[in-house]
């Protein structure tokens, strides 16, 4: 059988879609792993990132820190963190967390330095706090360039969130172990094909965000 062999029996199975095992239950047990994730990432990375780009201080540190985080293996450090931790959703979050918060902590740093200094100084001059000067001067122009290191940080994580199904969770990624186990390669590549749907919804995801939330004088630049 080729691969849209697979794909077709996979997805036209009526008992891949309803149960525990169920696409629809793996792809909401995917998402919500992925969503955690990404809100503990966010959490981190946006306000350091945020605040050593309006200050213009701790570029070099920040990038050492995204070089050594981006050099750790993922799968790497679950084993490491099952190992210490035990098997439970923690030792997942923490490399996807790690792989996450990269990407959305240099990207944010960037775009608040490329804003133009020239409304930044005006709003100085004008007497604004400097809290205000971030949130209302610098934070909507840099927005675009924010989204794509949440949207780059939300891919890689909806794309390595498979490896919660090493340590017996479910999620997509339960399709992928359990079918290389079983050989069941219409289980793999049904799984494969849905973690990469998912990247793709990610992408439109982010993509109506973009539109919703920027300024059409932003976005036009």
């Amino acid at each position: 059988m080729n691969v849209l062999n697979f794909v077709a029996a996979f997805f036209g199975d009526a008992a891949h879609w309803q149960g525990y095992d169920g696409i629809p239950h793996r792809i909401l047990e995917h998402v919500q792993y992925s969503l955690l994730a990404l809100a503990l990432a966010a959490a981190i990375g946006l306000p350091a990132g945020l605040l050593t780009g309006h200050t213009g201080r701790g570029g070099n540190a920040l990038a050492f820190v995204a070089t050594a985080a981006r050099a750790l293996p993922s799968f790497g450090l679950l084993v490491l963190m099952a190992v210490l931790l035990g098997i439970g959703l923690l030792p997942v979050m923490i490399p996807l967390v790690v792989l996450a918060v990269p990407p959305i902590l240099v990207t944010t740093y960037e775009a608040v330095r490329s804003v133009d200094p020239s409304p930044v100084d005006a709003a100085r001059g004008m007497g604004m706090t400097e809290t205000r000067i971030l949130f209302q001067v610098e934070m909507p122009v840099a927005l675009p360039l924010i989204l794509s290191g949440l949207r780059s940080a939300a891919i890689q994580i909806v794309s390595t969130a498979t490896i919660a199904a090493y340590v017996s969770l479910g999620g997509i990624g339960r399709y992928i172990i359990d079918g290389l186990y079983q050989r069941d390669y219409e289980k793999v590549v049904g799984g494969a094909t849905l973690v990469a749907a998912l990247a793709l919804a990610t992408l439109a995801a982010f993509w109506a965000a973009g539109r919703l939330a920027v300024s059409p004088g932003v976005r036009r630049r």
